[in-house]
């Protein structure tokens, strides 16, 4: 009975969220035509935390001494489920669009809203006119006040773990010299996985850790860059993981 009840209320959830994703963030993107989006930040943040409401998770923020909320960051963050950017959007005290991948553009209706919403595209092969682009786009970006949000995994965890970190953020925060903000979701596995469309009840945390200045890094220190702040990430993650199975 528990499993058909699981199916029906994911069904259900997935219904109701998608429903009022697509229509409310529709109607958030065209008043964004014509009034700026900083002003319109306030309601996209209750889209965020109504989506999450409506999906019955509980939700909390934890933000560490040395996070600083007043400076333009790269937030880097662990990758989840499909829900990420509206736990995101609830947690960051910030102005934020996201780096997503530019073949994303390219999905019917929501590639048109992630243009719409200020997203910048991250190429899916390295051409070097393409790269360019993406550093003028995230550095107008940054530039402007807009922190952004990055997944260096590049994809969704399929174990619940944070996994291998990519480069390519590490080295345009060094090089921009702007500082990173390491970021963990915990309790968003249990929620949804990338092989599952089943929605379970949850609580998910957000850990803001303490901001990371790259400003002074040099190059060769862009590898021990990006393992510390995957170990960063990992540790609540992994603690929380680690007292599940032993529980």
């Amino acid at each position: 009975m528990r499993k058909i009840y699981l199916v029906l209320r994911s069904l259900f959830l997935w219904i109701v969220c998608g429903s009022f994703f697509f229509v409310v963030c529709s109607l958030l993107i065209l008043l964004g035509i014509f009034i700026d989006p900083r002003k319109n930040d306030r309601p996209q943040r209750w889209l965020c935390r109504n989506l999450l409401r409506l999906a019955r998770v509980g939700f909390e923020v934890r933000r560490s001494p040395g996070f600083d909320p007043r400076r333009t960051s790269f937030f880097i963050i662990n990758h989840v489920n499909l829900f990420d950017p509206f736990v995101l959007y609830s947690a960051i005290p910030q102005f934020v669009r996201g780096w997503e991948l530019e073949s994303h553009f390219r999905i019917p209706v929501y590639g048109w809203m992630m243009k719409r919403f200020g997203n910048v595209p991250v190429p899916d092969l390295s051409k070097p006119s393409d790269l360019k682009r993406m550093w003028k786009l995230t550095q107008a970006a940054l530039d402007d006040g807009v922190s952004l949000v990055v997944f260096p995994e590049g994809s969704r965890t399929r174990n619940g773990r944070v996994g291998p970190f990519k480069d390519g953020v590490f080295r345009v925060a060094q090089q921009l010299g702007y500082p990173i903000v390491p970021v963990s979701i915990v309790g968003s596995f249990e929620f949804n996985r990338k092989d599952s469309w089943m929605l379970r009840p949850s609580r998910i945390v957000v850990h803001l850790h303490d901001t990371i200045e790259t400003a002074d890094l040099g190059k060769d220190d862009v590898a021990a860059l990006r393992e510390r702040v995957r170990w960063i990430i990992s540790q609540p993650v992994d603690e929380a993981m680690g007292s599940r199975e032993s529980g």
